[in-house]
Formats: structure tokens, sequence, C-alpha cells
């Protein structure tokens, strides 16, 4: 596939290129244009034209080209989810509903095109104000490659409805799907150069991108490290910045929670999309009056995920998306093995077999009796294993919940409302789910606090940070 720039699909100007690879199999099944520099600066340039005629567009008329582009990827949702399955791994029932969030989310935003943006004030003698919300201009989106459909909506949605340009660079593990995309938003009428995708490398691509002087503000989600690169680069020319940086949830289960109904939320919590989504459950804390029950009963549920290729229709989870991720994992299990920091429970291992030996595949894994010091609770585990404690009461649970240098999510499970409150009162995290976690609608704000970022994606309130306020001073 080629990239987008100002509304041609068009190769690398050195005409270099990268394979896009089946993580389930190994296989190359496609391959997209290497960019540079030269190609950052034609999308930037391309978006800063752009910029004039898209911003003087009603918020009405945006919104309308981006029911219309919902339209057609709810036509096209099967062909996306399934280019989106061959690049990523994930079972093709999770691509589908992620394709059909994206085409929630721009719903979403073309319902809300009609509110107003501003407030007057009345200020007496002193005379009246006006204040109004414009866009920024030209805004640059970097996507990961664990869910590069749904996070492309929170990116796209918002900044092009608020009426800036959009310069995208996806993960290089994950461009086909969003490049599919881009071009049937640019088919349902989002004119040329308002949105662009260059595909490469985040060390040439990324970087160019964020230090681009047209570009003024940058959406970046991703690890930790490079979003501090990202905070460090922007900041030389004062640009706005929305970091998602990933988390460590904690799940907290109580001793009067629905204790099916909590096995289920950690199952699909830890390992929808093989564990691989940053606000996934990632720390369990069982109360130890119903510890053993739970974890007995999470135990068979797990042992009987398959794992396969995620265009098997029979499969749960399928294989991790990079070999480096892989790697990673297998060294966290094996530290914990080597260094007595917990017992491996089920799984701890890769999948092996012919049906395996090509792809990324590792076994789902819980771990319990978890020492505090372990990686396992102290780094983020972006992979499908499970670390489990047992807590004495709600106090030391949050405690534990707290003892983390992340803030993204965190989910409590119980049938007490002043266990609710507490938890929502104490518990250091941009959401708290309550008897569920992992789901967030368009509605919905989502942001962390600490080291998971900066700013909020989805909602009314990501409009906030796509636009800034002009303030018009009446004397009279």
């Amino acid at each position: 596939m080629h990239m987008l720039i100002d509304g041609k699909e068009v190769a690398a100007a050195d005409d270099r290129w990268t394979e896009v690879k089946n993580p389930a199999t190994g296989e190359v099944i496609d391959r997209v244009p290497l960019g540079s520099e030269t190609d950052v600066d034609a999308a930037v340039e391309s978006a800063d034209a752009a910029f004039g005629m898209w911003s003087k567009k009603t918020t009405r008329e945006r919104g309308l080209i981006l029911y219309h582009a919902a339209e057609q990827v709810r036509l096209q949702h099967q062909n996306i989810a399934r280019q989106l399955t061959l690049e990523q791994g994930k079972p093709l029932k999770e691509a589908i509903d992620e394709v059909r969030g994206f085409a929630n989310i721009l719903e979403y935003y073309a319902a809300i095109a009609g509110k107003p943006a501003g407030e007057a004030i009345h200020l007496g003698n002193a005379g009246d104000c006006m204040v109004m919300r414009e866009p920024l201009g030209v805004c640059g989106a970097i996507i990961p490659w664990n869910m590069p459909v749904i996070i492309m909506g929170w990116k796209a949605g918002p900044a092009l409805l608020a009426g800036n340009t959009l310069v995208l660079k996806p993960a290089t593990a994950t461009p086909l799907a969003n490049l599919k995309i881009a071009m049937i938003l640019r088919d349902a009428g989002v004119s040329p150069g308002v949105l662009n995708v260059v595909t490469g490398p985040g060390e040439t691509v990324g970087t160019a991108l964020v230090k681009h002087p047209l570009v003024r503000k940058i959406s970046f989600t991703g690890d930790c490290a490079t979003g501090h690169t990202v905070r460090t680069l922007a900041a030389h020319q004062f640009k706005e910045i929305t970091l998602e940086l990933g988390g460590s949830d904690p799940m907290i289960v109580m001793d009067d929670a629905d204790i099916d109904r909590a096995v289920e939320g950690a199952l699909r919590g830890r390992f929808y999309n093989a564990g691989q989504v940053c606000s996934a459950v990632k720390r369990l804390y069982l109360h130890e009056k119903i510890a053993a029950d739970f974890i007995k009963k999470l135990k068979a549920r797990t042992e009987k995920l398959k794992a396969g290729n995620g265009l098997m229709p029979d499969s749960d989870i399928g294989p991790m998306t990079r070999k480096e991720s892989l790697a990673r994992i297998c060294a966290q299990v094996e530290e914990v093995t080597a260094k007595n920091e917990g017992t491996v429970l089920c799984g701890g291992d890769t999948l092996h077999g012919k049906d395996y030996e090509q792809g990324f595949f590792y076994k789902p894994t819980l771990v319990t009796d978890v020492a505090c010091e372990s990686s396992l609770l102290t780094t983020e585990i972006f992979g499908p294993v499970l670390p489990i404690m047992t807590v004495c009461d709600l106090e030391s649970a949050i405690a534990e919940a707290n003892r983390s240098r992340y803030g993204l999510g965190a989910s409590v499970w119980t049938k007490d409302v002043g266990t609710v409150k507490q938890i929502y009162r104490e518990v250091n995290a941009g959401i708290i789910w309550v008897n569920r976690h992992l789901t967030v609608p368009p509605e919905v704000p989502f942001g962390g606090m600490n080291e998971s970022g900066i700013g909020r994606e989805n909602g009314y309130h990501a409009l906030d940070n796509y636009t800034r306020t002009k303030t018009l001073y009446l004397g009279w």
C-alpha cells in the first residue's frame, strides 16, 4: 500500500519500502513506503495549505463528512477487520469490534457537531466578554500497534471535527488498516491535505513530525520512554501535547463481589488482545476471604482459552504482535521463576507445535504470590501474564493499587457503595470502573495521571485538547 499525502496515494520520496508481516505465521502480507523527513515535510505542508479551507467549514459540515465516513467504514468493516487481524494478530471477532468502535467514534463526533463551543460572560458595568474556541492548525498523531484502529479514531475524530488538519504516523508493524480507513475518509469527503498518512519508523518519521515547526500539536500513544522524548522535543516549540503512555491497572475484588462475574472480568480484562492493551488488568488484588475460590475458577477458565491464528473462528487469543514483545514477556516470567518472586500457576511459556512455530504465541499465564519488588508489578506487563496478590482489607488494597508510577485505570468489584466512594477518592487513576474493566465508549474521556500521560482523549473533553480559547472583550 502507499502513503496518503494531499489526497494522493504516493510512494516514499526515495522509493524505499518496508515489509508488513503476519505475527501468527511470519508471512509477508504487504509492503508500505519507508517514509523520511522529506515525506513528513510534504505531508505537513499539504496539511498547512488545507487548513484554511477546512477550518472555515462549519462544525456541522465537518460532522456530516465524518458521519458519511462512518457509514462507509461500517459497510467495509469485515474487510478492514480482516486486514487488522492479518497485520496485528488479534482474533477476527476482536478486530471487528475495534473497527465498529472506530465507526462509533466518528458517529459520536458527528452527533455533537452542533454543540456550541464557547461562552458569553456578562461583566456588568465592566462590559461583556465572548470566549470562543478555535482550531490549532496542523496536528500530528502517532499511533501504536496494539489498537491502531480505535486509537486512530480517538485522535482523528476530535481533531478533524474541531477544524484541524492532521498528519498521522501509524506503527511500523500495523499501518495497513490505518491506510485503508484514511482512504475511506478521503473518499467520504475529507478534502485533500486534511488527513495525511506517512508510514515509516518513529526514529525518523515520528521525530520529524514532532519537531516540524508547522505542527502545533502532537498526540502520542505509546511507551513511557518515547513519551518523555516526545514531550521534550515538543516543548522546544511550545506545542500542545496529549500523551497516553500506558499503565499498570489494578483490579480489586472485595469479599462481597459477584465472583463469577469478576472472574469473567479478569479473564477478558487481562487476555483481550493477548494482554496488549494499555488499560488492561495488569495487577489483580483479591480479598483473602474469596481468593482461593476465585483463583480456582480463574485458572479453570484461563486453561480453556484457545490460542491460535486470529482468522480461525475458534481462536480466543492471538499471537503477540511483535517478536520483541514476546521476548520481553518470556524474560520477565523467567526472572520471576529464577528469583522465586512468584508461583506460575498456569502457562509460563511459549506455545509449541506446527501451528505456532512461526508465530509469536505465549500461553495465557497466571502468577500467584508475587513479590512486591517483582517487575510484574513495578513495570507495565504488555502481554498475556496476570500477577495475582491477596489483600486483607480495603485499605491494603488501595495502598497496593497506588504502589505504581502509573495511573491510567483501575477497577473495583463490590456491591458496597461506600467501598466505591473510597476507591474513587483514593486510588490514583484517570478512570475507575465498578464491576467492569476495559470498556471505553466514545462518550467517556480517557487518559491517565502520573506517568500514564497528559490530557484526555475521547468524549467532548477531547475537543478541548484540539482547540484554544480566544477572548473578545466588549468594553461598551
